[in-house]
């Protein structure tokens, strides 16, 4: 009898001791990572660069990986800055924005070394083996956007601006329409493209031309754009409402927000840099509601009825009852 508990003692003695060395072999292998991330704008903009600088902190914190970053990088400009990271000894370089996938794919070939993590709008086939593909499904947030921005209009127009005309933008124009058409309500959706997804002043010019036209209810997917729609729903009063994008923006108008399509970059970040470590290096990684698509809740501005009306239909969401269509064709 005290010979086997001296056993039993002995042996978990040992699995304790491997499950250290273990948890000591991933810090070591996590160490020898080094992640350089780069961002189209400023990570102070409490908007998409700044949800992509959180999630390289969490890597940091979580994994122990040295992380560096560069801001306001343009497209022009994207691999010569991959390539000064790479020279330093980076070894997984990030790319947040899906306008720098081809520059990001192309060096992934030319160096098959270094491991990748790219963002695009639909998944990537044919992938190259050391290449994560952030695939970003914006339609999902804006479908249910769309939805409220729907219910709450009383002239029957919405306005849907954003920047440039890209893939996600026309994806999210196109789930706004089916939101409506699944809801069976006579709304009116008017796109407007900026050009620019930071021009305030632009912005908030097409805003004041949007709600010329009638228009209560702007969706911005917009980031420091949506600044100039703020202002201009402001100029009017709380009759206007704004729904944003990324992140909580209700200090910007207090009487004017509503709710916003909200991402995470910090659990998908993470999950693949873990990937990584051990080992499996490459896929498309799509968001969802179970990695980094979510909409705010309780809505502002809007009553009772709505609020009810939204909690329903982001849990009919969730739980996979509303399938979102990508539709990604081009707006005449």
């Amino acid at each position: 009898m005290i010979k086997r508990t001296v056993q039993t003692a002995f042996l978990f003695f040992l699995l304790a001791l491997s499950i250290s060395c273990s948890g000591e072999e991933t810090a070591e292998e996590a160490g020898s990572y080094r992640l350089a991330a780069i961002f189209p704008g400023t990570v102070t903009d409490a908007d998409y660069n700044t949800l992509g600088n959180l999630g390289i902190e969490a890597v940091s914190n979580e994994l122990g990986v040295e992380s560096a970053y560069s801001e306001s990088v343009a497209v022009p400009d994207v691999e010569r800055v991959m390539r000064e990271y790479i020279d330093d000894g980076f070894n997984i370089i990030f790319t947040h924005g899906g306008q720098f996938l081809s520059q990001t794919l192309d060096l992934a070939n030319e160096f098959p070394d270094v491991n990748f993590i790219a963002e695009a709008d639909a998944a990537i086939e044919d992938l190259p083996a050391n290449v994560w593909v952030i695939v970003r499904n914006m339609e999902i947030g804006a479908y249910g956007v769309g939805a409220v921005a729907a219910e709450m209009t009383e002239t029957g127009k919405i306005g849907y601006i954003t920047g440039l005309t890209l893939p996600f933008t026309y994806a999210e124009y196109h789930a706004i329409e089916q939101a409506i058409g699944d809801l069976g309500l006579d709304v009116e959706v008017i796109p407007v493209w900026v050009g620019d997804f930071n021009d305030p002043s632009k912005a908030r010019e097409l805003a004041d031309t949007l709600i010329s036209e009638d228009v209560d209810v702007i969706v911005s997917s917009l980031n420091l754009g949506t600044l100039g729609v703020f202002e201009a729903a402001k100029a009017v009063g709380p009759a206007v409402k704004v729904i944003a994008k990324y992140t909580d923006k209700s200090e910007f108008a207090a009487d004017n927000y509503v709710t916003s399509a909200l991402y995470d970059f910090e659990g998908p970040l993470t999950d693949i840099v873990s990937n990584i470590v051990d080992g499996e290096r490459g896929g498309n990684y799509h968001l969802s509601f179970d990695t980094g698509i979510n909409m705010q809740l309780p809505l502002t501005n809007a009553d009772d009825e709505v609020n009810t009306f939204a909690e329903a239909l982001l849990a009919d969401m969730k739980a996979g009852e509303i399938e979102v269509v990508k539709d990604t064709t081009p707006i005449e």
